[in-house]
């Protein structure tokens, strides 16, 4: 956690409501002041059944009314990335193997954990025929939820919900490689602890600690991606994604706001998956509409005038059924105009923002700045200096 994330209270919330039957919450700030943890203590105090704690990264004094609470002190730094940082603790402390990272802007279904664990529990390659990869990771498709009324977040909004959740499926759907999004995660201790991020197959493929765990994706910015691809090919193994979705509150963001977030994004994944980023414009509705339009027209005459507003309403159509099957109902009558105005903005600028963000190789990232390494790493920079 950091900060106060909208819908903070409701998020948290939905963790203590899982009806699996034996699991341990950790709340992991890196400081004591965090406008997080009153939320957290308050719900530690609703549900006293639940197995939760605090990890902080400084020391929080103690009062008799806190006798309950255990509260750790100390922050462990591993790289660049302060979401692992602030993971490190947790990480190794938790009482059980199989861990779910959940990020606090982020609210689940109460049977999300239970499906979770049944998928990364499923069925052993023994059982399988012809034999499959065991899944060493299961995660949930982000589904934004848009509650403040400001025009970059509505962007946003129909960017997860349709364009990217579309695209993220398919991938997931084709599985020729890894695609993690970071929002909720869940995976085994033990097989990040034979990790060491170097994305290479190793011969020797036992249980024993053969790497770094998850120390060893301190110093990439997209650690989720990154861990999703080295269990894939260090340990050769797969991914679950879960019929459950992840519920992403957004809070307010401004067009610019919007562009600058896909920008840095574009910039992480092309230094990870360079081919991938490359493609990307070509499966985008405006490239595809004029390759396909200037072809059509030269091969059988058919005019661009004709083609172009029917290929978009197909479009449209398909990405609201991505939206519908996310949502589990249509698009409510209420947000057909503001949705129509934040799709066609959002389809016009996907080509913009992607020039953008692979011309260069500089992020900024709660509140810092970052040049992005060819191998996906990151280095801080400080008042225009490398650190």
């Amino acid at each position: 956690m950091k900060g106060f994330d909208t819908n903070l209270p409701e998020n948290l919330e939905s963790s203590f409501k899982q009806d699996y039957p034996n699991f341990e919450i950790l709340f992991s700030v890196a400081d004591e002041d965090d406008e997080a943890l009153p939320v957290v203590h308050e719900l530690i105090s609703k549900y006293p059944d639940v197995n939760a704690r605090v990890i902080i990264g400084a020391p929080l004094p103690m009062n008799k009314n806190d006798s309950d609470r255990r509260v750790f002190s100390g922050d462990e730094e591993v790289g660049v990335n302060p979401k692992v940082n602030n993971l490190m603790r947790p990480y190794n402390e938790a009482t059980h193997d199989i861990l779910w990272v959940l990020d606090s802007n982020v609210a689940v279904a109460p049977g999300t954990l239970t499906r979770a664990i049944t998928m990364l529990n499923g069925p052993s390659t023994s059982q399988s025929i012809p034999p499959r990869r065991r899944i060493a990771l299961v995660h949930h498709v982000p589904f934004a939820i848009s509650n403040q009324v400001s025009f970059g977040a509505e962007v946003e909004e129909v960017f997860l919900n349709t364009n990217h959740a579309k695209m993220y499926i398919a991938i997931n759907a084709v599985a020729v490689d890894s695609c993690v999004v970071g929002k909720s995660n869940l995976f085994r201790r033990s097989d990040l602890e034979r990790l060491d991020g170097t994305l290479v197959r190793r011969q020797n493929n036992d249980g024993s600690r053969q790497g770094r765990g998850l120390a060893a994706f301190g110093r990439f910015i997209a650690e989720d991606n990154m861990i999703g691809l080295a269990l894939w090919h260090e340990l050769d193994l797969r991914h679950g994604l879960s019929c459950d979705v992840a519920y992403n509150a957004l809070g307010y963001m401004s067009l610019s706001d919007y562009i600058r977030r896909r920008i840095r994004w574009i910039r992480v994944r092309k230094h990870m998956s360079l081919p991938a980023t490359i493609l990307e414009p070509f499966t985008e509705s405006v490239m595809l509409s004029v390759m396909m339009a200037t072809c059509l027209q030269f091969l059988t005459g058919i005019s661009i005038r004709l083609f172009l507003p029917a290929h978009f309403f197909l479009w449209m159509l398909v990405d609201l059924d991505v939206y519908a099957s996310l949502a589990g109902h249509p698009l409510p009558r209420g947000k057909w105009r503001s949705f129509l105005v934040a799709w066609v903005v959002r389809e016009l600028l996907a080509f913009p923002i992607w020039l953008l963000g692979v011309v260069g190789n500089e992020i900024e990232w709660r509140g810092r700045r970052y040049k992005i390494r060819r191998n996906g790493e990151g280095e801080s920079i400080r008042g225009g200096v490398l650190l």
